[in-house]
């Protein structure tokens, strides 16, 4: 399989490593005994962040593969495309 990468992948990997490095904080907390409320706090802010990564990778991916696979297509079969691209901002 080919290398694979796209503008926004060094973006994602920030993102990521961000995230790694907050749950490790959070385990921290839930082995030195810290109140609930915050490590669920924390947890939430981690959960964000991976989201966050994937639905970048999702968007982009869909801009960029999908675009490609597709090619140029006539403006009239051009709305379905467009509906899922936009759809897909949901995630």
């Amino acid at each position: 399989m080919s290398e694979h990468r796209h503008a926004s992948h060094p973006d994602i990997v920030k993102r990521l490593k961000r995230a790694e490095g907050h749950l490790r904080s959070v385990i921290a907390m839930i082995e030195g005994g810290k109140p609930c409320l915050d490590i669920a706090q924390q947890l939430h802010a981690v959960e964000k962040a991976v989201a966050q990564a994937k639905r970048t990778l999702i968007h982009d991916h869909l801009e960029h593969c999908l675009e490609e696979t597709i090619g140029p297509l006539p403006l009239e079969k051009r709305g379905s495309v467009d509906e899922f691209k936009e759809i897909a901002k949901y995630l």
